[in-house]
């Protein structure tokens, strides 16, 4: 688009459904024109503090230039190929990578187009397996409520069946079995009784069950909540003894975003299926995994399909494998674990806001800070407030969260932190 060509807002209101968006009465929308850092620039003319990362995407921020560089030099050797039958060195070297990085269990790697899909191959997985060993009554996933694994249709069926956006498709979708939430939090001493709870769950119900799904240590948008190590080292005590595989969803928590490199490493433990996107390209271009094990992954090889049964049309796409070694390389170059260090400290500013009558809680864990409230946010009205404050942040529910860049000074968090308790103090929402 030419720099002095308006972006047309009346069109953008008319025809383009935003995510979550009415196509009557949408919410609005704020033409942005380029990035830099931890900014978004607005085409008329503010510089907005990005808490979001683009949906924790962004690690490094907007425009890092080896990621701009990864991208470029790709895009003129090739951009796409497919993945059937054809290998190449961005896909290796990325999935070398992967392997090296993640729990040491996890051996074998797909590459998928989405966070969403990645959750469907891992539940494909999960599936096959057991009707590869002939256990054809294992079909059901039982999983915590307060999650939430992704817009597609089986990863919908094991969001919070009640509380999540995707209630209304009850009947439609499969019927799995939940939990409750976790309730210890992460700094509180673990309930037994909530163990003993679990356990008498997998034990009335493991002989149907082809996994257990949960996003490790922090539940993103199903709730934004906390929970203690001790109960996913359960889980996979769990899994174990009643014969079920253990997907864990870090689409959200991986890459740093909660103080470990993955977020079940806080337990010490490794799923039998992981998945991972976001910000595994650094937030340039859409790309997921989901890794496995040599038992799984033999497993399914071994059945009557012999193959897993899914294939992406842009699966292993060059352009996105470059990013995401090009992306992780800049983690592992960075002191990625100071710098969410720092902006875990930084945040605790944000306890302020526990003052406040309106606020429920306040929690930090790493990179990530949540004020939650007693009421629903009015996510329009708080949203130019935050514009007016020169921040970026979207709120859903009754949660005001951030999620920012690594590359965000301490100032800019203080700037977050106070614009969140001004909203709240101000009724701005």
């Amino acid at each position: 688009m030419n720099n002095n060509q308006s972006i047309d807002l009346d069109f953008d209101r008319e025809h383009i459904w935003h995510p979550y968006t009415s196509m009557i009465d949408p919410l609005p929308v704020y033409p942005v024109t380029h990035t830099d850092k931890n900014r978004i620039f607005l085409e008329t003319g503010e510089s907005l503090v990005d808490g979001m990362a683009s949906w924790w995407s962004a690690l490094h921020g907007y425009n890092h230039p080896k990621l701009v560089k990864a991208m470029t030099d790709q895009a003129t050797t090739m951009s796409h190929v497919m993945f059937g039958g054809i290998t190449h060195g961005p896909a290796v070297n990325l999935c070398k990578k992967l392997v090296e990085i993640t729990p040491k269990p996890l051996q074998k790697v797909f590459l998928a187009d989405s966070g969403s899909v990645s959750v469907e191959v891992a539940i494909k997985m999960a599936l096959q397996y057991w009707l590869s060993q002939g256990l054809s009554n294992k079909t059901k996933l039982m999983t915590a409520k307060k999650g939430y694994h992704g817009d597609t249709f089986a990863a919908m069926s094991v969001c919070d069946p009640v509380n999540s956006m995707h209630s209304m498709y009850q009947g439609f979708l499969p019927e799995h079995i939940f939990v409750d939430a976790p309730q210890s939090g992460f700094s509180q001493p673990q309930s037994k009784t909530e163990l003993a709870a679990l356990e008498s769950a997998f034990q009335q119900h493991h002989q149907d069950l082809a996994a257990f799904i949960i996003e490790p240590i922090v539940q993103n948008a199903g709730g934004m909540n906390f929970f203690n190590a001790e109960y996913l080292k359960a889980l996979r005590t769990l899994c174990d003894k009643y014969d079920v595989l253990l997907i864990l969803d870090e689409i959200a928590t991986g890459f740093g975003r909660t103080g470990k490199m993955f977020a079940c490493e806080h337990a010490d433990i490794a799923p039998d299926i992981l998945c991972i996107g976001k910000a595994l390209t650094g937030g340039c271009m859409t790309l997921s995994a989901t890794l496995t094990t040599e038992q799984v992954a033999l497993g399914i090889s071994r059945g009557e399909a012999k193959v897993l049964m899914h294939g992406p049309t842009f699966m292993g796409n060059p352009l996105a494998c470059a990013t995401a070694l090009a992306s992780l390389e800049l983690l592992q170059e960075t002191d990625w674990q100071a710098n969410v260090g720092r902006i875990n400290h930084a945040m605790q500013s944000l306890h302020r806001c526990a003052t406040l009558d309106v606020v429920k809680e306040v929690r930090t864990l790493g990179a990530i800070g949540v004020v939650e409230l007693f009421e629903t946010v009015d996510v329009a009205k708080i949203q130019k407030f935050f514009i007016e404050k020169g921040l970026w942040i979207r709120p859903f529910g009754k949660l005001i969260y951030i999620m920012p860049p690594y590359v965000t000074p301490d100032e800019d968090i203080e700037k977050l932190s106070v614009g969140i308790y001004d909203a709240i103090e101000q009724k701005a929402y």
